[in-house]
């Protein structure tokens, strides 16, 4: 609720929605189809099913899903040492990658472009045999089932062979976005303590070559195996793998693909317990050494139930997430798209260029995944203005708050579609809010928490409230079981206030607000799967540790940043609060971005912000001071790395 000094928004600041599901598009659903199985009367009482019958849930959807079991399990959930510590497919024997290959051999999986224009096609049966190899291989050259192996590469359709080849050899991936710096390199093949790497030699992006294995090399990293398109002998493949570098001599014992890759395509799956790790990932690691995260072969099935539920991915679609494997969203692009039959597109190049677009529009794009600073480049830049995005169904945001005038600019370019805000973590394998196709879709907002995701919002005394910190509600699939560096429960269990009904909570660190039921909304909904006893939407405020203290008055980046992100020119925008040497209230410091054509000065800039701070928010609250940058830092998972800004910033006022 708005308090007095108005720094919570309030109802006049929800924007209409952008887009209003309609009887047919509702009866087509995944949503709806588990509401009719279930004999339901309203979405609500499908979520409410999800979260107070986790176990009947998940049975539901290890069924529509069709996951493989060797041995199916005794039990979907065993919670008899308590909800923190929930046993999941109790007794079963898997390979969660097996169940990537349910669709039709010759149904196409991967469609693959890039910057020139063409374009190659893999089909089922194409890359379960070079996942095999893959496999095989790993096995042939002394890898041991279970060992870990690496992939510092881009997101290519070797790549996702790769990730399925090593899942499916009984291995662990470790997930190394293809950015990354030698020394970051280094550190997460420490931690996951790899056996080998998957690389390239080097990337070309653009006019710029990075090279990918010298990185290794400097990182003293293991067995490395180089990955060339041309040992792939996959027709059609677009030179983006640069070969630029090709002459540098390889280490003893390193191996280029055709190497590595085993003469036997046979079925290879090593079947084990579903607890089994299957990838290693990182936290965004801006400071300090970066949690590393394990997931198993329960959690794709969070992603692929996400996939399936929220984003409505039907067989045959084509999905595309501009991502690599570093970020947790290219294992769940993998996951979410395969394990429900559809097809990956994959852009080897810049996503923010008019030549994505293009692949967009040519490989006739379903559902297409997006980070909020990409929409705003593409708004600015004009890339799509004479972009046919037709074929596309709905979209997806998340990395990062969304701006609302973004979002629904977003939606007009393809013809009035929704976008699915969806809020989640490595840690969850996948969203615990999100919008559905359901319910009406307000730019900027979540609808829902995701089926499956039990969720409280608790204030600073531990009370429920509607604007406060999120809180987990165990047990739920996909939510992590161990760190390999750090203490689980210390991060997750400790010191976390209980539910009011006395069950355990969760940390996961974002704020939310819920908002009051919106009348213009409600009118609105059209079908009894969208109906809730109150339509209630949800807003994200940040991280909870994205908070100042402004004039007494605690406020999230995320509202100063949208309010400021208003002023004509502004490209992007990190708002950070900055402790006073002397103690007393935070000084709010604004990073901005400005667009190339714009040459407002800082401080006409920072008369602008103010106005609107004041006026939008709270007249207390005072911009110290406006610093322009070209573009604004970025951990690999394109998240802003305010924690760089604000130690930057200090560093140079005391020199």
């Amino acid at each position: 609720m708005p308090d007095d000094h108005g720094t919570n928004p309030s109802l006049e600041t929800v924007s209409e929605p952008l887009w209003y599901p309609d009887e047919k598009t509702i009866e087509k659903t995944h949503i709806a189809a588990a509401i009719k199985d279930h004999d339901f009367d309203s979405y609500k009482r499908l979520y409410d099913w999800s979260v107070t019958q986790p176990e009947q849930f998940w049975t539901y959807v290890l069924d529509t899903l069709k996951i493989r079991f060797n041995n199916p399990p005794r039990r979907v959930l065993d919670l008899a040492k308590g909800a923190t510590a929930a046993a999941w497919l109790v007794d079963a024997r898997m390979n969660i990658a097996e169940s990537c290959f349910g669709s039709a051999p010759g149904s196409c999986a991967i469609i693959e472009g890039g910057p020139d224009g063409a374009s190659r096609e893999l089909t089922y049966a194409e890359l379960r045999t070079l996942a095999n190899r893959v496999a095989r291989g790993l096995l042939e050259h002394g890898i041991q089932q279970g060992e870990p192996v690496a992939i510092f590469m881009p997101m290519t359709a070797e790549s996702v062979a790769v990730y399925l080849g090593i899942v499916l050899a009984g291995c662990t991936v470790i997930s190394i976005a293809d950015s990354f710096s030698s020394e970051e390199v280094r550190s997460r093949l420490q931690i996951g303590q790899a056996a080998a790497v998957f690389t390239v030699m080097s990337v070309r992006r653009a006019d710029r070559h990075i090279p990918v294995y010298e990185r290794v090399v400097n990182a003293d990293g293991p067995v490395a195996i180089i990955v060339e398109r041309h040992g792939t002998h996959l027709p059609g493949a677009p030179d983006e793998i640069s070969d630029a570098g090709e002459s540098q001599a390889l280490r003893n014992g390193d191996l280029v693909w055709a190497e590595l890759l085993s003469d036997n395509p046979s079925d290879l799956v090593a079947h084990v317990a579903p607890d089994a790790a299957t990838n290693i990932l990182f936290s965004s690691g801006t400071t300090g050494t970066p949690k590393a995260i394990v997931w198993d072969h329960t959690t794709p099935i969070k992603a692929a139930a996400d996939g399936y539920f929220h984003h409505d991915i039907h067989e045959g679609e084509i999905v595309a997430w501009p991502t690599n494997l570093g970020w947790m969203m290219g294992p769940w692009l993998i996951y979410a798209t395969l394990l429900n039959k559809g097809t990956i597109a994959l852009y080897n190049g810049a996503p923010g260029d008019a030549a994505f677009g293009r692949f967009v529009q040519t490989a006739h794009v379903n559902m297409l995944g997006v980070v909020p600073s990409m929409v705003r480049l593409w708004r600015d830049s004009g890339y799509l203005d004479a972009i046919d995005w037709s074929a596309i169904r709905l979209f997806s945001s998340t990395g990062e708050c969304s701006n609302p005038d973004d979002m629904r600019w977003l939606s007009e370019v393809a013809g009035g579609r929704p976008i699915i805000e969806y809020c989640g973590g490595t840690e969850i394998g996948g969203g615990y809010m999100t919008s559905t196709l359901v319910h009406p879709n307000l730019p900027a907002m979540f609808s829902s928490p995701a089926l499956g995701s039990g969720v409280v919002i608790l204030d600073e005394d531990g009370k429920a409230a509607d604007i406060g910190e999120v809180f987990l509600v165990p047990p739920a699939m996909g939510l992590s079981r161990r760190l390999i560096n750090r203490d689980h429960h210390k991060v997750y269990y400790a010191d976390v206030p209980t539910h009011s009904d006395g069950r355990s909570l969760r940390r996961h660190g974002d704020q939310m607000q819920r908002l009051p039921a919106i009348p213009h909304v409600d009118e609105q909904s059209v079908n009894a799967a969208s109906q809730t006893e109150a339509a209630r939407y949800y807003r994200a405020l940040g991280r909870a540790d994205d908070t100042m203290n402004l004039g007494g008055v605690k406020v999230s980046t995320t509202e100063i940043e949208r309010t400021v992100s208003d002023v004509p020119g502004i490209h992007e925008v990190a708002a950070v609060g900055i402790p006073p040497p002397a103690g007393g209230p935070a000084r709010l410091v604004v990073f901005a971005a400005i667009a190339a054509e714009s040459a407002v000065p800082a401080k006409e800039l920072q008369r602008q912000m103010q106005q609107l701070v004041r006026t939008r928010l709270n007249p207390l609250f005072r911009i110290h001071e406006v610093v322009l940058m070209e573009q604004l830092p970025r951990t690999a998972s394109n998240k802003i790395m305010r924690r760089t800004l604000r130690k930057t910033w200090q560093q140079e006022c005391t020199e």
